[in-house]
């Protein structure tokens, strides 16, 4: 077996594992969909943290950082499944106040570089993430005040983004001429970004026939939101990496890199998502 042949098995063992640990603990319950993202959200923060750390000038306390995205991400999760009232956001809100007056005793002289990484591993990382509990925990239609855990929504930002992305590789590979954004992801293409919207665009269809959440077309915009802000998303940690002079953002999952790389898509995708269905709701 050669390199190539081999590096191909591990890449495509390493995926089949990943889209069925999310797929099954979405659907299996809440309690593994919490359980599944609280240690996505660790592993993601921490990792974060570590490559920004191997700046000259930026030390970021990657520990306080990853237990209190984890945190918020268990906080939102209470509060939207009406389980904990909103005071339980206070320690999270402690914890960004320390990570701020701390650099006034630390003495650093790239006080705001840290400040600066620390509030985006929060932002740009915990919070979307966090986010998701915002779809997966909807009203119940018979009971105004009831709340339901609704595995279809997390999942299906999940499935248009896969779909997006192996109909964007498939299209621009066979057909791609056009560069989509070279200067920062020299191998995208005009024709595989619109092959993976077209996939991603059937995917929701499918869908639309098992769930009656949407009708076809609100099921078809939110695939498109999912498939825009993916991309960008992609393109997104694409920059960074560039900026950080880095292939991958780490080597967790055989052949496909760090969390980072593989959620990179997902960290626009998901609050996007979020906003297009509170507007539907308010339309």
């Amino acid at each position: 077996m050669t390199d190539k042949t081999k590096n191909l098995f591990v890449r495509t063992l390493t995926g089949i594992a990943f889209v069925a640990t999310i797929t099954g603990c979405i659907l299996w319950n809440s309690a593994t969909f919490n359980i599944l993202f609280a240690i996505i959200t660790a592993l993601s923060v921490w990792e974060f943290c570590q490559i920004v750390n191997r700046r000259e000038d930026v030390q970021v306390n990657s520990i306080i950082c990853t237990v209190a995205g984890v945190y918020f991400f268990v906080a939102v999760a209470g509060f939207c499944s009406n389980i904990t009232p909103s005071s339980i956001f206070i320690p999270y809100l402690l914890s960004i106040i320390y990570l701020f007056v701390s650099e006034l005793y630390l003495k650093s002289e790239h006080a705001l570089n840290n400040w600066a990484f620390t509030m985006m591993s929060q932002m740009y990382v915990a919070v979307p993430f966090a986010t998701l509990n915002v779809l997966a925990y909807q009203p119940e239609a018979a009971y105004s005040l009831g709340i339901i855990y609704n595995s279809v929504l997390p999942l299906s930002i999940f499935v248009f983004l896969w779909a997006n992305d192996s109909g964007a590789y498939c299209f621009g590979s066979l057909l791609g001429r056009h560069k989509l954004f070279p200067r920062i992801s020299p191998n995208k293409s005009w024709e595989g970004s619109i092959g993976g919207g077209i996939i991603a665009m059937c995917a929701s269809q499918i869908f639309a026939c098992y769930d009656s959440s949407f009708n076809r077309w609100e099921w078809l915009g939110l695939s498109l939101v999912v498939v825009i802000f993916g991309t960008w998303g992609d393109l997104v940690e694409s920059l960074i990496k560039r900026q950080l002079n880095l292939k991958d953002s780490g080597n967790i999952l055989p052949g496909h890199g760090g969390m980072l790389d593989r959620f990179d898509s997902s960290l626009l995708a998901i609050p996007a998502s979020v906003i297009y269905i509170y507007t539907l709701t308010l339309l």
